[in-house]
């Protein structure tokens, strides 16, 4: 099975609390994760809160995203 996001909800700071499609929910902290030049203007917090699900996974209004099993890994 292929991993998916099907919600997300915005916590505080960097923090989002996603559910996956295998049912699990976990907790991503992404504040250390916003290296390079398309993750900058989420070091914004405004910005960063503003993400959809899109394509299975989380992504913001300039396309940043992050690969589902990357979100699933690092979360906890």
């Amino acid at each position: 099975m292929f991993l998916e996001v099907t919600q997300a909800k915005y916590l505080d700071n960097y923090r989002l609390l996603l559910t996956f499609n295998n049912g699990v929910c976990k907790t991503v902290d992404l504040q250390n994760e916003l290296t390079g030049s398309a993750f900058a203007p989420l070091k914004q917090l405004d910005y960063f809160r503003n993400f959809q699900i899109k394509y299975n996974t989380i992504e913001w209004e300039n396309g940043a995203d992050y690969a589902p099993e990357y979100l699933y890994e690092i979360g906890v």
